[in-house]
């Protein structure tokens, strides 16, 4: 199993270009199974979960090849639509590939989706739309089988009882080639959501609201194939701001998505970083020590702060001057990176979905394991403000959302190694 070597004590400085957004490419990725043709997805970020998406791709008889950020999917052979359960497992946004496969042919046979393990990912808001838009659903022995007995999805208004990123996606692959309107009231808003929405409409869906709690979308009979470019990867550059400030450091994130990034800006800013935005990028540079942040840090689905970021923002307030609290309400088991942090040094006391966050004056290295993406990269940014050696493993995790992450520390002076 490899392994992350870091020597801490450095001030991270320079210049990097940002990722495409694991977020986006995921279910756009899901959503070239619609297109019949081929579809050419530019900035698509090398990461484990990409390999997993287009593995799925292939199982289903598409053609999909990746290289150089770029994914070439050519979907037009699909020849099975059931998804076994060993790749469903091998990332937790699988799922969104029910709403397309059921979208393209009107059945599909699925199981719960696995990736990292944040607790349960209830999937009862995707069944749920699904039957209200014709769908027969049964479960037997963990697979979800899914069956249009018209033979495609038909419109529906559905009202989501939370805004959740995963369900509106579904209803969104799904209902591109339903036959009528369907309407989702309370969906999510992410930026993801209308990037894969740009998507689709450049495919030739007919969508309108997304960015907004209600989108309409009017199915069409098929849809076509086109080039198109993954949004910047806005967690992604909140892991590598938190980074560098973490370190009191100085970062320029070029090809960055700004307003998308804004809610985390905004919470960073109150550690008395400096933070100026201009065109797609974003400069930081940090003091000799960041302040606490006076204000609860609630996450909540966007335009709110990210759950995506709180851990990655944790790991620069844990030796800022003052106490800062977080409230988790997206997802359960999201404190899973304090064990690691509290292992190097960190005064963090967690009661349920309340994190309270002491500054110390400095952490030390020390061997711990990343038990989740976001966790993961938590633990890298305390590792580059630690004195001393740490030695992260389970690193695989990261893998899954962070290009080539030693690549980018290095960029800015950082001393990590991969072994």
């Amino acid at each position: 199993m490899q392994k992350l070597i870091i020597n801490g004590g450095k001030r991270l400085r320079g210049e990097i270009k940002l990722q495409g957004s694991k977020n986006s490419s995921l279910p756009i990725m899901a959503g070239a199974v619609l297109c019949g043709g081929e579809c050419v997805l530019n900035n698509c970020p090398e990461l484990t979960d990409i390999y997993s998406a287009s593995r799925i791709l292939n199982h289903l008889g598409c053609k999909c090849r990746f290289s150089e950020n770029t994914a070439v999917i050519n979907s037009a052979d699909i020849n099975v639509t059931e998804i076994p359960e060993k790749l469903m497992r091998e990332m937790r946004s699988s799922i969104i590939f029910m709403g397309a496969v059921l979208g393209r042919t009107g059945e599909c046979i699925v199981s719960m989706p696995g990736g990292c393990e944040l607790g349960s990912r209830p999937i009862d808001m995707h069944i749920s739309a699904m039957r209200k838009m014709g769908i027969d659903v049964k479960e037997s022995h963990g697979k979800i089988i899914c069956h249009a007995p018209s033979g495609k999805a038909h419109g529906a208004k559905i009202s989501l009882p939370f805004p959740s990123v995963g369900a509106t996606e579904n209803i969104i692959l799904c209902a591109v080639t339903a036959d009528g309107e369907t309407i989702i009231n309370n969906s999510a808003r992410e930026p993801e959501i209308s990037d894969l929405c740009g998507f689709l409409r450049a495919c030739g869906a007919e969508i309108s609201g997304d960015g907004e709690s209600r989108i309409v979308i009017k199915g069409k009979n098929k849809l076509h194939g086109c080039d198109y470019r993954i949004m910047p990867d806005r967690i992604a550059g909140a892991t590598y701001l938190a980074m560098t400030a973490c370190t009191g450091g100085e970062i320029i994130l070029t090809d960055a998505c700004v307003s998308e990034t804004e809610p985390f800006i905004s919470v960073l800013e109150q550690t008395g970083c400096t933070i100026t935005t201009y065109d797609n990028r974003i400069y930081l540079r940090s003091g000799s020590r960041l302040k606490a942040v006076r204000d609860r840090i609630r996450t909540m689905p966007h335009p709110g702060f990210p759950t995506d970021a709180q851990a990655v923002l944790m790991s620069a307030l844990v030796t800022a001057d003052g106490v800062s609290v977080f409230e988790e309400n997206i997802f359960d088991c999201r404190y899973r990176h304090t064990d690691a942090l509290v292992k190097m040094g960190a005064d963090i006391q967690v009661l349920g979905k309340i994190a309270v966050i002491k500054g110390v004056s400095r952490l030390h290295g020390a061997e711990i394991q990343a038990t989740d993406l976001r966790g993961g990269a938590s633990m890298v940014n305390a590792a580059l403000s630690a004195e001393g050696t740490s030695e992260i493993s389970g690193i695989h995790h990261i893998d899954r959302g962070y290009e080539k992450i030693e690549n980018v520390v290095r960029l800015l002076g950082g001393d990590i190694r991969r072994v």
